[in-house]
C-alpha cells in the first residue's frame, strides 16, 4: 500500500491558506501578501495532482511559499522603487515602531527573512525549517541567527 492521495485541493486550501498568509505577510509585506499568496496557490494547484500526501504537505506548501517570497524580493531588487520625497536628513526615533520593526524585517535578505518568519512568526523546529528552505538545519540555524542579530542592530 503505497502513500495515500491528497485531499482535494479546495480543503488543502482552507486547511493551508492561513498558515500560508501569515508567513508571505511576514516575508513579502502586507502590500504584497496577496499576489504571493495567489502565486504560491497557484504554483500548488499545477503541482497537486503529482503530489501525495505524507503527511508533510504542510511543509511541501511553505518551501512553494518560501520560494516565491525569494523570487519576489529578487524580482523587486531588479527595478526601481518609487519614492514622493527623498528626506533632507534621516530619520531619527526613540523607541522601534511596528513600522521600523516592518521596515527592519523586510530588509533582511529574502532567506533569512523566510527564516525569521518560519522560527518566530509560525513556530516551527529548525529541521523543517531545514526541509521548507531546502538547506541544512545548520544553515537554517545560521539564517536565523543572522536575521535576528540584523534587526538588534536595525531596530535597537
Amino acid at each position: 500500500m503505497g502513500i495515500p492521495a491528497p485531499p482535494p485541493f479546495e480543503r488543502f486550501l482552507d486547511a493551508q491558506g492561513p498558515t500560508v498568509m501569515r508567513f508571505l505577510v511576514a516575508a513579502v509585506g502586507p502590500e504584497h501578501a496577496d499576489d504571493a499568496y495567489q502565486e504560491t496557490f497557484l504554483s500548488a494547484l499545477r503541482a497537486y495532482p503529482r503530489v501525495r500526501d505524507d503527511g508533510r504537505l504542510d511543509r511541501w506548501i511553505l518551501r512553494i511559499a518560501s520560494r516565491t517570497a525569494i523570487d519576489h524580493h529578487r524580482a523587486r531588487a531588479r527595478r526601481p522603487e518609487p519614492r514622493a520625497a527623498v528626506p533632507d536628513r534621516p530619520l531619527v526615533e526613540q523607541e522601534p515602531s511596528d513600522g521600523a520593526v516592518l521596515a527592519a524585517v523586510a530588509a533582511l535578505p529574502p532567506k533569512q527573512r523566510a527564516a525569521v518568519a518560519l522560527r518566530h512568526l509560525l513556530d516551527r523546529p529548525y529541521p523543517e525549517i531545514a526541509e521548507i528552505l531546502g538547506c541544512s538545519e545548520e544553515a537554517a540555524r545560521a539564517n536565523v541567527r543572522a536575521g535576528l542579530t540584523t534587526l538588534r542592530e536595525r531596530v535597537s
